[in-house]
């Protein structure tokens, strides 16, 4: 009875799905506390490595509030080199970045920024699957582990990476207990739940998959196809085995990893009617998904293409003049038949089902991805290229077709399908590059992508560009009559550049659009020309402000908007007027900034777009301050930032910020003539907001002294601010806004009201005697919080005071939200000198990890 409790409270605090490994996770929360840098789970294919490194870190993460980035290598091609790699780290670290830093540059710049952030936690980067990189990934591991000091690394690999300082978990099959466990769940959630009396077949069948997880799910898959029996009489071990060429056990050093894990899925995929398998098969041109746990999902449904998508590119059709035709042989896949074949496809354990809030996405794992994709190869060699163009075709229409109707109350859900779109976006483009026709359609959707601001909330605008210069340097080949596709796209990269603040790039990139139509071009000379196309006329006029601080960057602007609107198209019309907007606002007189802003304004607010109503707004905030209208642009530009934060619009939110600095400068100007003396808060916060906003522009890579005249608003404010406070004030101030955490959003919530930096700055210096917040809690999370401050985990806390687990947590996200910390370490900083005493003689009694001889009890509070 003991026993059975001691292992029902250990499953009440594991992740829902999770079986066993409590040797496993003691070993890695080990080597963890023992400070070695890389820790390597290492085991056969479908072992469960990926699923114990997330365990791991979830209890990781719940005991030291650690920051977790999560690199998915399977995505990758095998042998890709170290700068896929690279590139691969920096897209799960680094959110966003508009620099033109290598990734490399930007992944280390970040990391260790990160680490040595005041008030750090702990940080792990999990480099998941290594085995098909392994020789890039070991190297991009050690000269991470050399470059970045406050890094660990937990790698999953079937074999040893070979740092030299590696500790090492082999992950074994289960326990004939774990795996009974593991069947009969997975059973259930076939709809095929199994009782007592099942258990000695039950046995049987763990038996002879030698306890193997991955082969146990889709044994238990099987289920709903046949009965019990029936599973184990086709693990006969005879020559009639219906399990083909599988591996028996984590055989760890063996040929290939993806070939095991095939024989298991050739299993399930032998089951499927022609229908399932052709489907299956086509669906390995879309990109690669995984099974995520639903506590990391923090944006919902974050991976997969949908119904539509999937109909569109797999179902069959009569062929387009670019497409083989099919053989006619094999079974038709109708349309209307996909969701149903989707569905088996599902139960079986072949397709991972995504759930969002108002959509379904689906995906295939990238082990049956490459399954599926080389029996396509085998059916049909040529399939493959149509299926391409398909795929293809498919996001670049639906990426056009957002472009052009961002503008509408439905803009923002477009974006969002783009961000979540990204893979498959990525594998479209550079499928594009395959012919110099299809390269066109590339063209088309990396110039699209930069349209609809897409970089904005996902991926990097270097990393768009490039795909942009690579898909026109590639349709160039091809010729035809794309002419002014051409200039479209080249006038975008230029945009991307100037967005950047890279001048030199931004420049060479204008001269290359303006050679394709004016013959040995001086664009500063060619401003006044009428008969240029309208994304020439947009790019001259940002060119004119952001580069020369032109005030014709007005009238130019305003002539590309009458031209966008003359084509019909609203949203680039609308992006013209924002910029005009923003030129009259810097550059312009008082009455043309208030007069083009309001109608801006107006403009966006009848249309219903979310994001451009925010930038309206911000353009508005400028126009205000120009005219002294200061609490309303203040007030608004609130609104704005508060609506760009929401949407993820980040480049949106860096602005928003900086349109408060100018406009609080405004402010301290206009006490400072009047005589006011109360100018040092708002002249604090701009010294604050230009310390946050300097560790922000580099985190996301923008040059701001290239921006012309948002550099001189800027530098103009700093000047205000230091003449108010005096040059030692205002360093000291800029200094407090330094250490403001971008990962946060701390810049943005001090901006926003939301921050009081004066306690937050007290948080984090504080000496252990003062205890004013500590009055704050009541007596139970006192008592909660010295226990913490001792080092007790919290289900040590339920244990020494009779509560449950859950209370204990709870108790302390409220401890964390009313002392404003992020950190169990940062409690002692709150404790009253007179529990200081207590605080020792608890922390020299608690229960260690040691003695407990498992970490499974002994959880933090979630990362905030």
């Amino acid at each position: 009875m003991a026993d059975s409790l001691e292992r029902s409270r250990g499953q009440s605090h594991r992740a829902a799905g999770f079986v066993g490994r409590d040797r496993e996770l003691a070993k890695i929360a080990a080597l963890l506390s023992e400070s070695v840098r890389l820790v390597t789970l290492i085991g056969s294919g479908g072992i469960g490595k990926t699923w114990l490194a997330t365990e791991a870190m979830r209890r990781y993460r719940y005991d030291t509030g650690a920051a977790i980035y999560w690199v998915r290598l399977a995505r990758l091609a095998r042998d890709a080199d170290e700068a896929m790699v690279e590139e691969e780290v920096a897209q799960a670290v680094v959110e966003i970045d508009f620099s033109s830093r290598s990734a490399w540059d930007v992944l280390v710049d970040n990391l260790i920024g990160l680490s040595s952030a005041d008030g750090a936690v702990p940080m792990v980067l999990v480099m998941d699957n290594c085995e098909h990189v392994l020789a890039a990934a070991g190297q991009v591991i050690a000269e991470l582990l050399e470059s970045v000091p406050g890094l660990t690394i937990l790698a999953t690999s079937r074999e040893a990476i070979g740092w030299v300082d590696e500790g090492l978990v082999v992950v074994p099959p289960l326990t004939r207990d774990q795996a009974t466990e593991l069947f009969q769940q997975r059973a259930a959630a076939a709809g095929m739940p199994l009782g007592i009396e099942n258990a000695e077949t039950i046995a049987d069948i763990c038996r002879h998959v030698h306890y193997h997880p991955l082969y146990l799910r889709l044994a238990a898959a099987r289920l709903r196809y046949q009965p019990l029996p029936g599973v184990l009489r086709e693990l006969s071990g005879s020559a009639d085995d219906r399990r083909l060429r599988w591996s028996h056990g984590p055989q760890t050093g063996v040929d290939s990893r993806h070939r095991a894990m095939g024989d298991v899925i050739d299993w399930s995929y032998e089951l499927c009617g022609e229908q399932e398998r052709i489907l299956l098969q086509r669906m390995s041109v879309f990109a690669a998904g995984y099974e995520a746990n639903p506590e990391d999902e923090q944006d919902g449904c974050a991976v997969g293409a949908e119904l539509a998508a999937i109909e569109e590119v797999c179902a069959d059709r009569p062929p387009d003049e670019h497409e083989a035709v099919a053989d006619s042989a094999e079974p038709t896949l109708r349309q209307d038949e996909i969701e149903e074949l989707l569905g088996r496809l599902v139960d079986r354990s072949l397709v991972t089902v995504h759930f969002g809030a108002d959509i379904v996405r689906y995906s295939l794992l990238e082990s049956i991805r490459v399954f599926v994709r080389e029996r396509l190869d085998e059916r049909a060699p040529a399939e493959w290229r149509r299926l391409q163009r398909r795929h293809l075709i498919h996001y670049r229409t639906k990426v056009v077709d957002a472009q052009t109707n961002w503008l509408s109350p439905a803009g923002q859900g477009m974006v969002d399908w783009a961000r979540v779109a990204w893979d498959n976006l990525r594998i479209a483009i550079e499928a594009s590059l395959a012919t110099p026709e299809d390269a066109a359609v590339g063209v088309e959707l990396a110039a699209g992508l930069i349209a609809l601001r897409a970089p904005m909330v996902r991926g990097s605008l270097r990393e768009v560009r490039q795909w942009m210069q690579h898909t026109l340097d590639t349709a160039r080949q091809a010729g035809g009559d794309n002419a002014v596709t051409h200039i479209q796209a080249q006038a975008l990269i230029c945009w991307a550049a100037l967005c950047q603040g890279r001048r030199e790039d931004a420049e060479h990139a204008l001269q290359a659009c303006l050679a394709m139509v004016i013959p040995d071009p001086d664009w500063r000379r060619e401003c006044d020309r009428h008969e240029l196309l309208a994304p020439v006329d947009f790019l001259l006029g940002v060119a004119l402000m952001m580069l020369d601080r032109d005030p014709r960057a007005i009238g130019v602007l305003g002539r590309a908007r009458e031209k966008y609107l003359g084509y019909g198209r609203d949203g680039a019309a609308a992006v013209s007027e924002l910029f005009e907007a923003l030129a009259a606002g810097l550059l312009g007189s008082v009455d043309q900034a208030v007069e083009i802003a309001q109608r801006h304004l107006d403009r966006t607010t009848r249309a219903g777009a979310e994001a451009a109503i925010s930038w309206a707004q911000l353009a508005w905030a400028v126009a205000a301050t120009r005219q002294g209208n200061t609490d309303a642009a203040l007030t608004i530009g609130r609104t704005a930032l508060a609506c760009q934060l929401e949407i993820r619009d980040q480049w949106g939110a860096v602005w928003a910020v900086h349109v408060r600095m100018w406009t609080l400068a405004r402010v301290v100007t206009e006490m400072t003539a009047a005589g006011d003396s109360g100018i040092g808060p708002p002249s604090i916060e701009i010294a604050r907001l230009v310390g946050g906003t300097r560790v922000l522009l580099a985190s996301i890579g923008i040059e701001i002294q290239g921006l012309g005249p948002f550099a001189d608003a800027t530098d103009h404010a700093i000047d205000v601010a230091r003449r108010a406070l005096g040059s030692d004030e205002y360093e000291a101030a800029v200094r407090q806004g330094e250490r403001l955490r971008p990962e946060r959003r701390e810049v943005h919530s001090l901006a926003l009201g939301l921050l009081n930096l004066d306690r937050l700055g007290r948080s984090r210096t504080r000496p252990a005697h003062s205890s004013v917040p500590w009055d704050g809690l009541t007596a139970a999370e006192q008592e909660v919080a010295l226990l913490a401050a001792a080092g007790f985990a919290n289900t040590a806390i339920a244990a020494r005071r009779g509560k449950s687990f859950k209370t204990v947590d709870a108790q302390m996200a409220t401890i964390f939200q009313k002392l404003m910390i992020t950190s169990r370490g940062e409690i002692i900083r709150f404790v009253p000198s007179a529990e200081l005493e207590r605080v020792r003689a608890e922390a020299a009694g608690r229960p260690t990890r040691r003695s407990t001889g498992s970490i499974r009890n002994e959880h933090g509070p979630r990362s905030r």
